[in-house]
């Protein structure tokens, strides 16, 4: 009877937790940059994703790569959608930087999807296809819920749906790629 009950170990359903809790924070860290910026509160969101940033690393046993990840996605994030704005392909809502680069609130959202990396995506290391079609599909969709929920001047178009397709199917991969080589570097 007992084993009919068993549904895993403490350790295990800690970890299934860790797991459920870093995607969730995600979701709201999202939500709360993306309103933000829609309502005129451009820093919730660099303050939200700050705030999950500093749990995650209390939290990480390799705070020095969770760390040094979160700062290449943000300057990842800030030359990939500065060059889609440059591009005409969106056109965030803008505080404190001017068009096209990238604002602040959009560049936390990059250091967001990087804390789920080697926690909720730890799944997708070394799957690089698999990686680049959920890229392909989710980057649009965020944009286009973005855009929806009015952190963007204009609607996605169609055209730009498509370079978003393209572009986050290539950007997934390689932010996993970058996360194998630190780290590795970082280990060794």
């Amino acid at each position: 009877m007992n084993r009919f009950f068993h549904v895993g170990t403490e350790k295990s359903w800690t970890k299934k937790g860790r797991v459920f809790l870093n995607a969730a924070a995600f979701q709201v860290a999202w939500f709360v940059s993306v309103l933000g910026a829609a309502h005129g509160l451009p820093w919730l969101g660099p303050l939200s994703v700050m705030t999950l940033l500093a749990s995650h690393l209390y939290q990480s046993p390799q705070r020095s790569v969770e760390l040094t990840l979160a700062l290449a996605a943000g300057i990842f994030g800030f030359l990939f959608d500065t060059a889609l704005a440059a591009g005409g392909v969106f056109s965030p809502v803008r505080y404190w930087m001017p068009a096209p680069l990238s604002p602040l609130w959009m560049v936390f959202l990059w250091v967001n999807f990087m804390i789920l990396l080697n926690t909720s995506l730890k799944w997708l290391h070394g799957r690089y296809i698999l990686s680049a079609l959920l890229g392909a599909v989710g980057g649009p969709a965020a944009y286009y819920g973005g855009a929806e929920l009015g952190a963007t001047q204009d609607a996605v178009s169609t055209a730009g749906v498509l370079v978003l397709s393209v572009a986050w199917g290539c950007a997934v991969p390689a932010l996993f790629y970058l996360a194998k080589v630190v780290n590795r570097m970082m280990q060794s």
